[in-house]
């Protein structure tokens, strides 16, 4: 068994590790800037202590990892207190407050105040990661793939190694174990992750305050963000006892200070080559706005409606405005014929040496394969991704129906996201009691079976058999009607989710329910299409191994991977910068608040919440000056909100909640002139609970509630 306080990197034969050693290293001389979302287990500790001066001991780091937290619902975090106390961004949180919300309960709009542990609230379907240990297991997975093996046979040996090194990690640990994919195949880590599924919400703000600025402020700086929540990991009914938090520093931060991001960076194509990108920027991504702002039309529409309809939708409204807008971003990038012009450069010369050694080319083999995949992509995008079935019902019916098929499989064959090892996470979202609105679910619905009809046409066989001679507006409402798979609040329909669940195939057979057939339906297809898609995927894993072995044998020891929603470290400098020609500071203050809120008349989305109307009468100069939210130079991306920010003590200073508009391009490259993160100050977040909301025990609980 891993003791729970080591990091462990496995040993192997000593001509891989000279290579993995160059992929792997400590130092990352050739990034530029303070450029990295860096692995914990190869941090550029002596780039760090040479740029900056600062010197990370592995006690540092260790502590850091274990205080730091990823959230199922796309976010991050950390421990700030021994009994489990949890500090994440309110937009991380925002999915369990609104499933936690219902008429008469607006939490998203009023907040959330626990005074007392027995007022703390369940979260349905929330779970929180820590990471244990890292393994290195690149030779067992890489070994499983046999030499001349066809695409879709060497995905399948490759996804049964990564299963069984899973379900044996689980069952010797009883740890969550997940084989993640580094470096876009060239290397394979098992990650053990200590799991919590008791959570429980303690302090919400109210989200204008939270979000004070609306869209119109995403992605900008400077701002005014108390984008702050707390919750409370419980283990065995009472809060988890933990080791590993992080001390409040007592002073704000500080132009120019070093500063550190511990965060969970979901995804970035900074390692796709050309051809990837083109694809990228001319299929991808203007398909995903289509349907991005499709949908903010409708769910925009369906808030319009009433109070209770905007509660239903906001924080489904709020994540779609940011999607759409964080895409745009990457799209300008894309299109700046600058950036694609060096990722040319960039891989012309290595391409040429290797393709000049006679051997098939990868970048060929790259090109090949995500040729099949443009084949396919809206095809597969409306119906494995599932944009033509809009609808939680749907997507619990299609679970539900893999599940008992897959659970009829050698753990090795499955899909991956019904293996053994992930069974326990995947049942907590399925079996979730978030209260699901018919209304809500039918427009949502409609407007995706009306998308599936435009694009692939009215006369396609299976557009055909989807609608079944009705309306897509007839069909959703039909298919939502005919439906028991959730939790309605209103009414006394059953939810028939674990009985069909647990009664496996015969019951899932026997069922009418209308989304199950329809999931039914368009099962044979989607899998067809994910099965073509998967083959190509493992010819471009393959190729990008040959890369990557290439370029660190020709470039040496300067780069980190892709982010995969995996624990990073990133590295910066609390700076300001210019945005059109116009420069900003590094540091916002309260009193800036209030001058914006002003300047705009109170008119949403720049209106205060009436909590801080009240308040601001009492509100002396001193808290006006006090920092509020602050930029840096870190490098980040989506999955970094709620990541904390430290100082060279290891100091909680901020929480990272956004970017500023240059910093979109970050997924396909780094920019640390223009590109900023941006933080809410940690002092600033403890002189709001003090002075505003009076949240005395939750200072006392983090040993902040000394005045500044």
């Amino acid at each position: 068994m891993i003791h729970p306080h080591t990091v462990v990197v496995t040993r192997r034969p000593a001509a891989w590790r000279r290579w993995a050693w160059g992929v792997l290293a400590v130092i990352g001389a050739g990034a530029h800037g303070d450029e990295g979302m860096w692995l914990f287990n190869a941090a550029p500790v002596a780039r760090i202590e040479r740029d900056h001066g600062v010197t990370l001991s592995p006690e540092w780091m260790l502590h850091l990892q274990r205080a730091s937290v990823r959230f199922s619902s796309g976010g991050s975090g950390s421990f700030v207190s021994p009994d489990g106390l949890v500090l994440t961004n309110h937009h991380v949180g925002a999915d369990s407050i609104q499933k936690l919300s219902d008429a008469d309960h607006d939490l998203l709009r009023d907040g959330f105040h626990a005074a007392s542990p027995a007022e703390e609230k369940k979260c349905h379907d929330l779970e929180l990661n820590v990471l244990v240990s890292i393994d290195d297991v690149t030779p067992r997975v890489q070994e499983a793939v046999k030499p001349g093996m066809p695409a879709d046979e060497a995905f399948q040996a490759r996804r049964a190694a990564m299963a069984e090194i899973e379900k044996e990690s689980l069952a010797a640990t009883g740890l969550r174990s997940d084989v993640v994919t580094l470096y876009q195949g060239a290397i394979y880590h098992l990650y053990r992750f200590k799991k919590y599924t008791d959570v429980r919400l303690v302090f919400a703000p109210e989200q204008q305050i939270a979000f004070f600025g609306g869209d119109a402020d995403n992605f900008e700086f400077p701002r005014y963000n108390l984008d702050i929540c707390f919750f409370r990991a419980y283990e065995n009914g009472t809060p988890a006892k933990v080791e590993h938090h992080l001390t409040w520093s007592p002073r704000p931060v500080a132009e120019g200070e070093v500063i550190f991001v511990s965060g969970h960076p979901g995804h970035t194509d900074r390692g796709a080559t050309v051809a990837e990108l083109v694809s990228l920027r001319d299929r991808r991504l203007p398909l995903d706005l289509r349907i991005l702002n499709r949908f903010e039309a409708t769910v925009g529409g369906y808030a319009g409606r009433g109070p209770e309809e905007r509660r239903q939708a906001v924080h489904e409204l709020h994540g779609i405005e940011n999607g759409r807008k964080a895409r745009a971003g990457v799209l300008a990038g894309l299109l700046d014929p600058r950036i694609m012009e060096a990722k040319r450069r960039s891989e012309r010369e290595l391409r040429s040496s290797m393709e000049a050694s006679g051997e098939a080319s990868p970048f060929q083999a790259i090109e090949r394969a995500q040729h099949t995949l443009d084949g396919i992509a809206e095809r597969y995008r409306l119906l494995e991704a599932a944009s033509a079935f809009n609808s939680e019902f749907f997507r619990t019916a299609r679970t539900i129906l893999r599940a008992v098929t897959e659970r009829d499989k050698p753990n090795g064959e499955r899909l991956r996201e019904y293996r053994d090892s992930n069974r326990e996470s995947l049942e907590l979202q399925l079996f979730s009691d978030e209260p699901i609105y018919d209304a809500f679910e039918t427009v949502k619905l409609a407007d995706s079976l009306t998308f599936l009809a435009t694009t692939l046409g009215g006369d396609d066989d299976l557009v055909r058999q989807v609608l079944a001679g009705r309306s897509p507006a007839e069909r959703a409402a039909e298919l939502v009607a005919g439906t028991d798979l959730g939790r309605r609040p209103e009414g006394n329909r059953p939810d028939r989710r674990r009985a069909l669940s647990e009664g496996g195939s015969a019951a899932v057979e026997a069922s009418s329910d209308t989304m199950l057939a329809l999931a039914r339906l368009v099962d044979g297809e989607s899998r067809r299409l994910r099965a073509i898609a998967e083959a190509a995927d493992e010819e471009k894993k393959q190729a990008h191994a040959a890369i990557a072995k290439a370029r660190f044998a020709r470039e040496g020891t300067n780069a980190y991977p892709d982010a995969t929603f995996t624990l990073r470290l990133a590295c910066g400098v609390v700076a300001g910068g210019t945005q059109s020609g116009v420069a900003y500071p590094a540091i916002t203050t309260y009193g800036g608040l209030f001058q914006r809120a002003a300047s705009k008349g109170e008119s949403p989305p720049f209106d205060l919440p009436p909590r801080w109307r009240a308040a601001q009468p009492s509100l002396g100069p001193a808290f006006m000056a006090t920092p509020f939210n602050f930029a840096s130079t870190a490098d980040i991306i989506g999955g970094n909100s709620g990541s904390p920010v430290v100082n060279a003590a290891g100091e909680l200073v901020g929480l990272i909640f956004d970017g500023n508009i240059d910093s979109l391009v970050l997924d396909v490259a780094y920019d640390d002139l223009r590109a900023r993160a941006v933080a809410v100050d940690a002092v600033g977040i403890r002189e709001a609970l003090r002075q505003v909301y009076a949240a005395t025990h939750l200072l006392d609980e983090v040993g902040a509630a000394a005045a500044n």
